[in-house]
């Protein structure tokens, strides 16, 4: 039986924040002093959520035994699952909602977005059990001991994963708000396959500086392995980050559908009108000295319901023989 352990991994902490940890000791004096007693769980709390990333929790082998003989393609998922604090509208209806997904679509690696843990639920454990797959996750922003909230990144594989990789990701002007990449090496039958889930930032000039670091760094792991990058990269595919990145990596969608509707997020009004639709999801393919066939690549929606405000991804991949 397979433990779930944790890895200290090095994640390229901002220099802002390694000068939040030089304030602990002042902050120790300060609310030592008479009056502001009071006031020191509520510190605790804020430098917890302003504590950066650095830790990846490891399940790294499946729970249910997975026959390879059979494998003739590998298929993987990539999905934003709206963790909706504080609010979590139908949030286990719609996690049972996406593991249905995951099995009709037979997916062997999922790449996720906004994984949610509470005090009441933790997204990663549970949608480890109900689909039996080894995962890694790592917590980006919030701190559930702290507040009893935090949300992340996780990958999911019915394949054994190997060393884990974590990186934040941009300049980090907001000790309170990060943004990362979570990659491991999924041992699948024709050899490992580097997978990655990524989320970026809003705003326009931290997201092109985010997609350019992810870039080099992913180049610098993978060197000559292939590997999959998928996530909610946030930005539009008018956007020059975008365009770069698909100069750089095959975009799978549009390999298949150069001219095909792409939209996975929808902006609504309160009553309901359409304000605006873009393709923020993209699941894009760096080459390796192992070549993959691109067979299917489309946005999908899970079978029993909404499971998020994001469509899903979906790429199906054959070794070239």
């Amino acid at each position: 039986m397979s433990i779930s352990h944790e890895v200290h991994l090095d994640a390229q902490v901002p220099a802002r924040a390694s000068f939040l940890f030089r304030l602990r000791p002042l902050g120790r004096k300060l609310f030592g002093l008479p009056g502001l007693h009071a006031l020191r769980s509520i510190a605790r709390c804020i430098l917890a959520v302003a504590e950066p990333a650095g830790r990846s929790f490891l399940r790294p082998q499946p729970i249910h035994s997975t026959n390879t003989n059979d494998c003739q393609t590998i298929t993987a998922l990539s999905a934003n699952l709206w963790h909706d604090w504080p609010r979590q509208r139908g949030l286990l209806e719609r996690l049972e909602s996406f593991a249905q997904l995951v099995e009709t679509e037979k997916a062997d690696v999922v790449l996720l977005q906004e994984v949610s843990r509470t005090r009441e639920l933790r997204v990663d454990e549970w949608l480890s059990r109900r689909l039996g797959m080894a995962y890694a996750y790592s917590r980006a922003n919030g701190h559930e001991a702290a507040i009893g909230f935090e949300e992340g990144l996780a990958v999911f594989s019915r394949f054994p994963l190997i060393k884990p990789h974590l990186r934040q990701l941009g300049i980090g002007t907001n000790p309170f708000v990060r943004r990362l990449a979570l990659g491991a090496t999924v041992d699948t039958p024709y050899g490992g396959l580097l997978a990655f889930s990524v989320h970026l930032g809003l705003r326009r000039r931290h997201n092109a500086i985010q997609l350019s670091h992810l870039r080099a760094w992913v180049a610098e792991i993978a060197e000559d392995r292939p590997a999959l990058i998928g996530g909610d990269f946030n930005a539009t595919e008018r956007s020059s980050q975008i365009a770069h990145t698909q100069r750089a990596w095959l975009d799978t969608f549009r390999h298949l559908h150069p001219h095909a509707d792409g939209t996975t997020h929808e902006l609504r009004w309160p009553w309901g009108g359409l304000l605006r639709r873009h393709r923020l999801d993209y699941i894009f393919l760096h080459s390796g000295e192992l070549r993959w066939n691109v067979l299917e690549a489309r946005h999908v929606d899970a079978p029993g319901g909404p499971h998020s405000d994001h469509r899903a991804v979906l790429v199906r991949l054959a070794p070239d023989q």
